[in-house]
């Protein structure tokens, strides 16, 4: 396989990442307690203070993400799908060690995590 089509492919997880990414920082901004109760936490304001601040983080890399999908050249475009590789790989793991009960929300929110690291993993490695 070529590097050419990794990009390519790395791109197209960039992009759908991006999407995934901006629509939990739109939630996490203007609904922060609805949030907070499907993790299982009790909501408070300083927790709604925080969860907002992570929704502005997300934000800042939905639009980095974004842009390096559609502007970036061959090596930023492959160095932050390795980067959001292990990264999504993280967010799997540490949404399954949350210091609550898991619940079909905290297991979906696993899943997507690990699913984007597979998916950034099959650009990577797929052949054809």
């Amino acid at each position: 396989m070529t590097q050419q089509t990794k990009e390519v492919r790395v791109r197209r997880v960039l992009r759908l990442g991006a999407l995934v990414f901006g629509l939990s920082a739109i939630t996490l901004l203007v609904f922060p307690g609805f949030f907070n109760q499907l993790l299982g936490f009790q909501t408070n304001a300083p927790l709604e203070w925080a969860m907002r601040m992570i929704g502005i983080t997300l934000v800042a890399l939905t639009g980095n993400m974004f842009s390096v999908s559609t502007r970036g050249s061959q090596n930023s475009v492959l160095f932050s799908g390795r980067v959001m590789q292990l990264s999504a790989a993280g967010l799997g793991a540490i949404t399954l060690l949350i210091p609550c009960e898991l619940s079909w929300f905290t297991l979906s929110y696993a899943a997507i995590g690990f699913g984007f690291s597979a998916a950034y993993t099959w650009a990577f490695l797929a052949k054809k």
